[in-house]
C-alpha cells in the first residue's frame, strides 16, 4: 500500500469506531456515515469522481454485512430480535437489494446523494412526527412484510444503506417494540448488505472505466477493512447504550441523526 493509502485507511478505522457504535444503539450498518464520509473522502485521495459514488455505495453495504451481522449478534443474545418479522422481512430485502444496485449503477452519478439525502429525511420526518405506540398490534400477513421488505431493500441497497433507518420505523409502526425493531433490523441489514454487496461487485467488474487498485469490482478494500477492523468491536458498546436508553431518547437520537445526514448529503 501507498502512504496514502494507509492514511485512508486510517482514517476509515476512526470512521469504523463511530459506525459500530451507531450500529449497536440504532440497529443501522452504518451507511449513514459511510456513505457522506467516503463520498468525501475517496476524491480526495484521487478517485474519478465518475466512480466515487458507487464505490462509496458497494464499500458501505460491505462494511454493512459485518457491523450489522455483529449487532444482531448481540441484540439476538439479549432477547431483542422478533424472529417472525425477520423471516418474512428477509427474502424481500434480498430482492430489493439487488434491484436497488441495479438502479444505481444506471442512474447519473450527481443524481445518487440527492436521492440518498431525500431518502434519509423521509425517515427523520417520520420518526419524529410519529405518535407514541400505546398498544402493540400483531404484525400483518408474512406476504406484506416481505412486499415491504423488498422496497426497503431496493431504496436501502440504492443508498448504500443497511436499512435500518426504513426497517426500525417501519416495524416499531407495525407494533414491534423500540429494542427489538431495532435487533431485527440488525439482522435484516446484513443479509441486505451482503445481496447489495455482491450486486455492486458483479456490476464493477463489468465497468469499462478502469478502477482503482486494491478494490472488487466497485468494493474498494482499503476503506472496506479501516471501517470493519473497528467497527465490529464497537457494537458492543452501542448494543449496551441500547439496552439503558429509554425508547423516547432512542428514537429522538435516530432522527436527529437521520436529519444531518439527510441535509449535508443534499448539499453537496
Amino acid at each position: 500500500m501507498t502512504t496514502a493509502t494507509l492514511l485512508l485507511a486510517f482514517i476509515c478505522m476512526l470512521l469504523g469506531a463511530l459506525v459500530g457504535t451507531l450500529s449497536g444503539l440504532l440497529g443501522i450498518g452504518g451507511g449513514l456515515v459511510v456513505v457522506p464520509a467516503l463520498s468525501f473522502l475517496l476524491p480526495l485521495f484521487g478517485l474519478s469522481a465518475d466512480i466515487v459514488m458507487p464505490m462509496a455505495l458497494a464499500t458501505s453495504l460491505a462494511t454493512i454485512v459485518l457491523t450489522s451481522s455483529a449487532s444482531a449478534w448481540r441484540h439476538f443474545r439479549m432477547g431483542n430480535v422478533d424472529m417472525r418479522a425477520v423471516r418474512a422481512l428477509v427474502p424481500g430485502m434480498m430482492l430489493g437489494g439487488v434491484l436497488g444496485a441495479s438502479l444505481a449503477d444506471k442512474l447519473p452519478p450527481d443524481w445518487l446523494p440527492r436521492i440518498f439525502g431525500v431518502i434519509v429525511l423521509t425517515m427523520a420526518m417520520q420518526m419524529l412526527l410519529s405518535r407514541p405506540q400505546v398498544t402493540l398490534r400483531p404484525l400483518p400477513s408474512p406476504w406484506r412484510i416481505s412486499l415491504a421488505g423488498t422496497l426497503i431493500g431496493t431504496l436501502s441497497s440504492l443508498a448504500g444503506i443497511g436499512g435500518g433507518s426504513f426497517t426500525v420505523p417501519y416495524l416499531h409502526w407495525r407494533g414491534v417494540t423500540m429494542h427489538k425493531a431495532i435487533g431485527s433490523s440488525a439482522l435484516g441489514g446484513a443479509v441486505l448488505g451482503l445481496a447489495g454487496m455482491v450486486s455492486f461487485v458483479w456490476l464493477g467488474w463489468r465497468q469499462t472505466e478502469p478502477l482503482p487498485a486494491l478494490s472488487v469490482g466497485y468494493l474498494y478494500l482499503p476503506a472496506l477493512l479501516g471501517v470493519v477492523s473497528t467497527s465490529v468491536l464497537m457494537t458492543r458498546v452501542g448494543a449496551t447504550l441500547a439496552i439503558k436508553l429509554p425508547t423516547r431518547q432512542i428514537k429522538r437520537i435516530f432522527a436527529g441523526f437521520l436529519v444531518i445526514v439527510g441535509a449535508s448529503m443534499l448539499l453537496k
